[in-house]
């Protein structure tokens, strides 16, 4: 088979060499005549030809070496690694020896294994969007406390008088009480290994983000659900008005009419409700309401729209259990405060992390919630209404 190659390729060069004299012949004639002869034409037909043909040799002629070098039949082709350790003389002699190593490093660097592919980056899960903050007022403190002072009732007795009264003009009451909210903190921490974040820049600020993520999750819960016993921040939902019909009658109510009573009752407290909270569960049960044409009410599934019901801002979030909602003039009634915003510390000094080559992240915060006005906020669920709306 060598041998064959061998006259394939002192054919090649010799046409080669042919296709190269009727070249400088052509171009001679083109300068002189403008055109080739069909003489010459057809000879340069014939060697563009046969060129091909011996290509096609060729390269058959080496395929059929390459396999002979590789000691069989079969063309040679990538190996994973798995395959090359498999195949490894060291692994096929191994007869009960207690280990056996083989040196693959020379077949990654010279081709012989295939490179795995390797996508940039993590593939991360799905994130939750968070809103409940966005809602509030905002505010910084450097205490582990929040005290404020809270009207606690007023009592209006203002009343037209003549001019020159007899007797004493009217007397109005206005009391308040001290309030105060303390600062939670909130953390949670991973480990890892030294290597991990030495070796890979990116997964560090990852985990980073991943961490942050994890606090305002919590955060959010709290903000909205937190019990206020123990170490747990004391939330809106909490802190709320329980939802109470004003004393409207409603035919045949829905979930709809339902926030509606809600808006009206922290109308009735004097405040201007700016938001309602939901579950998706629950907003999306609303969005799809349809006519008795079967016709949608609020918007059609083609277009996008921002979240509304009766003109206020709907904030479908999980931390709303399905089956309740919160309405409430927000921007009034609370205010959330900053002690220390999300910070991520990485130390190798806890534990026996030194000896073991491990860190641990640790992400805390420092938060802190004012409910000033309760009865600018509503809190109830759909309870008795059709499963449906």
């Amino acid at each position: 088979m060598e041998t064959q190659l061998k006259e394939v390729k002192v054919e090649m060069e010799k046409v080669n060499d042919q296709i190269k004299s009727f070249a400088e012949k052509a171009e001679k004639e083109i300068k002189a005549h403008a055109k080739l002869s069909d003489e010459t034409k057809a000879s340069v037909d014939k060697l563009l030809v046969a060129q091909g043909e011996l290509t096609a040799r060729l390269q058959f002629a080496e395929q059929v070496i390459n396999k002979l070098e590789q000691g069989g039949s079969k063309a040679a082709v990538a190996q994973t690694l798995g395959q090359y350790v498999a195949g490894h003389d060291s692994v096929r002699s191994f007869a009960g020896r207690g280990s056996v190593t083989v040196p693959f490093s020379a077949a990654v660097t010279s081709g012989d294994i295939i490179a795995p592919a390797r996508v940039g980056g993590i593939v991360m899960p799905g994130q939750r969007q968070v809103f409940v903050r966005d809602l509030l007022a905002q505010g910084m403190t450097t205490s582990n406390s929040v005290e404020f002072v809270r009207e606690l009732a007023f009592t209006n007795s203002a009343a037209p008088v003549s001019e020159n009264p007899s007797s004493a003009k009217p007397n109005s009451a206005l009391t308040f009480e001290l309030d105060s909210a303390p600062v939670a903190t909130i953390a949670h921490y991973i480990k890892a290994s030294k290597q991990v974040l030495s070796d890979a820049a990116m997964m560090q600020s990852y985990i980073d983000g991943r961490l942050r993520y994890g606090l305002k999750i919590k955060e959010e819960a709290q903000l909205l659900n937190g019990s206020g016993v123990g170490l747990n921040i004391s939330g809106l939902v909490t802190e709320a008005t329980a939802y109470s019909n004003p004393g409207v009658t409603v035919q045949a109510e829905t979930a709809i009419d339902r926030l509606r009573l809600a808006i009206l009752q922290v109308a009735l407290s004097e405040y201007d409700a700016d938001g309602i909270i939901l579950s998706p569960i629950d907003w999306a049960a609303i969005e799809l309401t349809k006519t008795t044409l079967n016709s949608y009410i609020f918007a059609s599934p083609t277009m996008q729209g921002v979240p509304t019901l009766w003109g206020k801002p709907i904030v479908p979030t999980q931390a709303m259990g399905e089956g309740d909602f919160l309405v409430g003039a927000f921007s009034q009634a609370a205010q959330v405060w900053d002690r220390e915003d999300a910070s991520v510390t990485i130390s190798n000094s806890n534990e026996d992390d030194f000896i073991k080559n491990m860190v641990t992240i640790l992400c805390e915060e420092r938060v802190g919630l004012t409910v000033y006005r309760p009865d600018a906020l509503v809190a109830g669920d759909f309870e008795g209404l059709p499963a449906s709306e």
